[in-house]
């Protein structure tokens, strides 16, 4: 009986994991999208589906969010702890350093804008989480393990 208790466990306690992508274009822009239930510019990303890998969750939400394809391998920045999601949710964030962008798609349920921006004109309302992700791969701020 005692192997039951982990699976009871797993069940009554789910994790949950995420993803999000450092994106850039051949101009070196950074997407960012905005969404609807939430303020602020974010990297682009969302939960990963039952059956899915984090990189197959990471490419097809680019894709859904910005009509945006990965031209080249993903590289993994980090793996980070959210405890402000239910106390088990983590989020997986990758680099995208070459994308192929088509038309932006238009304003959805979820996604309000998917825009590139130069790196030296981001928007200001550009969320924590964002920022801390910025400074680690550009600004050379140690990497933490806290979303």
């Amino acid at each position: 009986m005692l192997p039951f208790f982990p699976f009871l466990r797993r069940m009554r306690h789910g994790l949950t994991i995420g993803v999000r992508v450092i994106a850039t274009d051949a101009a070196d822009h950074l997407l960012l999208v905005r969404h609807t239930y939430v303020p602020g510019w974010h990297l682009p990303g969302g939960g990963v589906d039952v059956g899915e890998t984090t990189e197959a969750a990471a490419r097809r939400e680019l894709m859904e969010e910005a009509n945006v394809e990965v031209a080249g391998p993903l590289h993994l920045h980090g793996v980070y702890f959210n405890p402000k999601v239910g106390g088990r949710d983590h989020v997986v964030c990758y680099r995208a350093d070459l994308v192929n962008a088509g038309p932006r798609p238009g304003a959805n349920l979820e996604i309000i804008a998917a825009e590139f921006f130069p790196l030296d004109e981001l928007p200001p309302e550009l969320s924590p989480a964002t920022l801390r992700r910025l400074a680690e791969w550009r600004g050379g701020l140690a990497r933490s393990d806290m979303w």
